[in-house]
C-alpha cells in the first residue's frame, strides 16, 4: 500500500515480531522496506520483541530510509526531507511502568511532530491521553493493542494488528492511513486483513441431524465469508437420540472448534409416566419443575442421559 501510494511515512509501533528476531528475519524486513521508493520508515522495540543483550536490533545497519529509534528513553528522529520530528523509544524488557510518554517536551525545529509509542496498560508505559495530547503532537501511532482504536478523533490511534494473531483475536484488522499537513491531521482505520477470526454461534433444534447440520455451518460460512476462520458454539435443544459427528462438520477446512453446548430435548412427562415406579420416574420427579436455564435442569438432563444409556447398555 505505501509504494500504490507513494506514502511518505511508515510508522510502526512496537512489536514487529511477536519475540526476538532473527537476524535473517531483520535482512527480509529490511529488504522490504528498502524496496519503498518514496517513503521513510520509522520502527522501535515492543514488549515481544524487545531489546535484549544479545538482540540483533543493536547492531544490525538498516536500509538509508528506515530508522530505528534504539533508545530506552524519549528520543526523536528528525526528518528534514518531510519537515517532520518523530519521537519514541524501545523496551528494553518486557515491562515498563513509568509514565514516560506524559512528560514529553518537544524540541525540535520541525513543521510536524509525531508520537510513536507502545503500551497504555499499568505494566506498560501506562499514560492518559489528555496528557499526552497537551505535548502538542500533530498525531500518535500507538502500538501494543492488538485490536484497531480511535482514542482521539482523527489523531490518535492504535493501528491494531495487521492480522489476527489468535483464536479470540476477533474483528477488523489493517492499518491506519492518514494525511498531515498544514490543515492539520486527518487519519482513518483502514481493513487490510485477508481474514478474520470468527465466533459463531448456532442455533440447533429437536429435528436437527448430523447432515442437517453440516449443511446449516456450509451456509453460515459461505454467508460470513469462507476465506475466515471459525470458532462455532452450538446451541439449543437436540434430540437425545442424536448423534453430531464434530469431525465431520468442517466443510471448508476452517473450523478450528466446535464446542457443543446443545441440551437434550428430553419429554420428561412421558418419560415419568413411562417410568414412575422405577429410578428413572423417581428420579424426574426429584426434581420438581427444574427452570430450563438452572443449574437443576442440567443436572436432571445429565441424569437421566446417563441413566437410559445404563438402561441400553
Amino acid at each position: 500500500m505505501c509504494e500504490e501510494e507513494q506514502a511518505e511515512l511508515l510508522l510502526i509501533a512496537g512489536d514487529l515480531f511477536h519475540r526476538q528476531p532473527l537476524l535473517r528475519e531483520l535482512k527480509e524486513v529490511d529488504y522490504l522496506f528498502g524496496t519503498l521508493s518514496r517513503t521513510q520508515v520509522v520502527l522501535m522495540a515492543g514488549n515481544h520483541d524487545y531489546i535484549r543483550k544479545e538482540s540483533y536490533y543493536r547492531t544490525f545497519t538498516w536500509s538509508p530510509n528506515v530508522h530505528m529509534i534504539l533508545s530506552s528513553d524519549i528520543s526523536c528522529v528528525e526528518l528534514k526531507e518531510l519537515n517532520t520530528a518523530v519521537y519514541g523509544l524501545s523496551y528494553y524488557a518486557k515491562e515498563r511502568e513509568e509514565t514516560l510518554y506524559e512528560q514529553i517536551r518537544l524540541r525540535d525545529n520541525c513543521r510536524y511532530r509525531i508520537l510513536l509509542a507502545h503500551g497504555g496498560d499499568e505494566k506498560h508505559l501506562p499514560f492518559r491521553k489528555a496528557e499526552v495530547d497537551k505535548a502538542g503532537f500533530d498525531y500518535v501511532a500507538l502500538g501494543h493493542i492488538h485490536k484497531p482504536q480511535e482514542l482521539i478523533h482523527g489523531r490518535m490511534f492504535y493501528a491494531g494488528a495487521l492480522e489476527p494473531t489468535d483464536k479470540n483475536d476477533t474483528g477488523q484488522h489493517g492499518a491506519v492511513k492518514g494525511l498531515l499537513n498544514e490543515n492539520g491531521c486527518k487519519a482513518r482505520f483502514v481493513t487490510l486483513a485477508s481474514r478474520e477470526y470468527i465466533h459463531m454461534e448456532l442455533e440447533v433444534e429437536e429435528e436437527t441431524t448430523g447432515f442437517g447440520l453440516r449443511a446449516q455451518i456450509e451456509r453460515e460460512i459461505r454467508k460470513r465469508g469462507i476465506q475466515n476462520i471459525y470458532k462455532i458454539t452450538l446451541k439449543g435443544f437436540k434430540n437425545p437420540e442424536a448423534q453430531f459427528d464434530l469431525n465431520q462438520m468442517d466443510p471448508f477446512g476452517n473450523v478450528i472448534e466446535i464446542a457443543d453446548n446443545t441440551r437434550l430435548a428430553f419429554d420428561f412427562v412421558k418419560l415419568l409416566a413411562a417410568n414412575r415406579d422405577n429410578l428413572l420416574g423417581k428420579y424426574i420427579e426429584g426434581f420438581g419443575d427444574a427452570e430450563p436455564d438452572s443449574v437443576e435442569y442440567e443436572a436432571l438432563c445429565a441424569g437421566v442421559q446417563a441413566l437410559l444409556e445404563t438402561r441400553r447398555g
